[in-house]
């Protein structure tokens, strides 16, 4: 059993509820004392071949153990963290609104069609205008808010620790539909995560299960099976769904924890393809190959039409390395020590290094020219990679 899930965080689906402090101090009580955090591997020398600078800074605030991403929205950079929601000028990293919810967040940020959005760790969701950054609506959703919020030809998105997928009004926030599934005992932070394409909603959840719904009613469409869990105990059977299922024109792909990584035919659910890994993180897509980056913190390069696996970075080992980005000819990612890289996409070398205040738990984020990153400690930055 990789001891890191221990580290991102395990939820304990009891009633809706969050029990990550209890649950991690259960697991730790099993081991004694619980395991020591293994050394990181040392940074490897490499002769850059590409500048990567930093081009502004923002702040949120401490992301308190939640995974928050920043996204981009037109023009500007929105990100949530701590208690607050700010919106920054991509092209200079200006601060255009500042927003304290008084809500200790868990979510997002998410943004579309005029709305911003957040989600609270007691399950609030609020909506805040985009152009002012004051406060549209707040609802009361069944559990604490989970992962990246969408907005959908007039519907938002959001999920819960529960199982829940909830479909609202932009308008009010008013329930439009809902839909429920089981979770298993024990799930991973950060699984579950969603996108849309086409008017289709792709849903990774734990237990292995990929879903697509209908955006507009919730209504599913078909489901598929990432990975099955297997193992005596709780733990050895987590096998969840880990970071965005990736789309193309013809495919959607998802990797699991203790699974697999798959691809599935858009329209019906039919499996592609399918190859043995484990992933805590998640993975990216460009045109011609997935990366996953695995539960050894390696990044692999598999062809997304046959899944034959192309090239492995494995000197990142034991340092936390998030989902990756695909940008052009580069694959971004960063880790537990705030570190970013910037590898070769075709062959997984790597081309540039940078350095952030603290750790950063979720994928790089595109935002056009250059790339973003949100840290722990609450940072946006913005880099150029040339």
């Amino acid at each position: 059993m990789n001891m890191r899930l221990i580290a991102i965080g395990l939820a304990l689906g009891l009633s809706g509820c969050s029990a990550v402090g209890s649950m991690t101090n259960t697991v730790g009580g099993w081991f004694g004392a619980g395991p020591a955090k293994a050394k990181p591997a040392e940074l490897v020398d490499f002769n850059p071949t590409a500048a990567l600078t930093v081009a502004w800074k923002g702040e949120t605030g401490d992301a308190g153990g939640y995974l928050l991403q920043p996204q981009l929205d037109g023009e500007d950079v929105v990100a949530a963290g701590g208690t607050r929601i700010v919106r920054i000028a991509v092209s200079t990293g200006k601060l255009v609104w500042n927003t304290d919810t008084g809500l200790k967040l868990s979510a997002g940020a998410g943004a579309g069609q005029g709305l911003v959005l957040a989600g609270g760790g007691k399950g609030a969701l609020l909506a805040l205008d985009q152009a002012t950054g004051q406060i549209r609506w707040k609802v009361a959703l069944t559990s604490e808010v989970t992962g990246q919020l969408l907005i959908v030809d007039g519907i938002v998105i959001a999920r819960t620790g529960d199982g829940n997928v909830h479909g609202l009004s932009m308008v009010d926030g008013s329930r439009k539909w809902l839909y429920t599934r089981n979770l298993p005992a024990l799930s991973l932070r950060g699984s579950g995560g969603m996108v849309v394409r086409d008017s289709v909603l792709y849903a990774g959840f734990p237990g292995g299960k990929l879903i697509a719904l209908n955006p507009a009613n919730g209504a599913q469409l078909w489901e598929a099976t990432v990975a099955v869990p297997r193992g005596a105990t709780e733990l050895e059977r987590v096998a969840d769904v880990m970071g965005s299922p990736v789309v193309d024109e013809t495919q959607v792909c998802a990797v699991s924890y203790q699974g697999r990584v798959a691809c599935f035919n858009r329209r019906n659910g039919s499996l592609l393809w399918a190859r043995d890994t484990s992933s805590n993180s998640g993975l990216a897509m460009d045109e011609r190959n997935l990366y996953v980056t695995d539960d050894k913190d390696a990044v692999t390069a598999y062809d997304k039409t046959s899944g034959r696996a192309g090239w492995r970075q494995d000197k990142l080992a034991r340092r936390q390395v998030t989902a990756p980005l695909t940008l052009g000819a580069w694959v971004v990612v960063a880790d537990g020590e705030g570190v970013v890289h910037v590898l070769s996409s075709n062959d997984g070398s790597f081309v540039a290094r940078a350095k952030v205040d603290s750790s950063v738990r979720t994928s790089p984020v595109d935002i056009g020219p250059g790339f973003a990153v949100q840290t722990v400690k609450g940072s946006v930055v913005a880099f150029k990679l040339k």
